[in-house]
């Protein structure tokens, strides 16, 4: 694979060289994605968020990508997704009291232990449960992705406040389906179908069922 490094400018101005996504350096934080909290997103289609972050979680596995998996409060927000737990057989759902999942020792620990320095996070919501850990990481020298794809709160004020605040504390705004895709590097992989059909994108099944039969890549 080709190590050749882009430039990236946030708006803050700072440089700083860009390193591709691979499966070897990344881990997957989820943050939060319980069913009252999804139930209130107003800026994506709460099912398609529901489906996003069940969909990386799977692609994750495939990939052999560490997920964290953590939620707060469900008595107050829900239980976590029960679809998401079911794609992530043996990952320890981490219950805490903070706000901002990155002041939760067992939260960083468990990103810490495996190894990984870029850091893709998804929650709900995307102004506190999202922006502070990512802000907070990045900090604390990650590389951070904030997946918006994986993400939602409830209007698109918070959002674009959300994105910019992320942006100027050198969080890199992507999607979950560009950093898995990227992550995966080859459509000539041996697990590039199963990849996709985990992934399960919609407009990929679309092209799939027009020039395959529905045939993954």
């Amino acid at each position: 694979m080709s190590d050749t490094k882009t430039i990236d400018q946030p708006q803050s101005g700072r440089r700083r060289a860009y390193e591709r996504l691979t499966p070897e350096t990344a881990v997957l934080l989820l943050i939060d994605h319980q069913a009252g909290l999804v139930s209130g997103i107003r800026d994506l289609a709460p099912d398609e968020v529901r489906h996003n972050v069940v969909a990386f979680a799977r692609a994750a596995r495939v990939l052999g990508v560490p997920v964290v998996l953590t939620s707060t409060a469900p008595m107050m927000w829900g239980p976590t997704l029960p679809e998401l737990r079911e794609a992530l057989p043996g990952v320890n759902n981490i219950e805490r009291s903070v706000v901002n999942a990155w002041d939760e020792p067992r939260v960083r620990d468990a990103v810490t232990r495996t190894g990984r320095r870029k850091l893709l996070i998804g929650g709900i919501t995307t102004h506190v449960c999202l922006a502070f850990p990512a802000m907070s990481a990045a900090a604390d020298g990650y590389d951070v992705y904030a997946l918006l794809d994986a993400s939602g709160t409830w209007s698109d004020l918070l959002r674009v406040t959300a994105i910019d605040q992320m942006r100027q504390a050198g969080v890199t705004i992507t999607s979950g389906s560009a950093a898995f895709i990227e992550m995966l590097h080859d459509n000539a992989s041996p697990i590039a179908g199963q990849f996709y059909a985990a992934l399960d994108l919609p407009a990929t099944r679309y092209i799939l069922q027009i020039t395959q039969g529905g045939k993954s890549a």
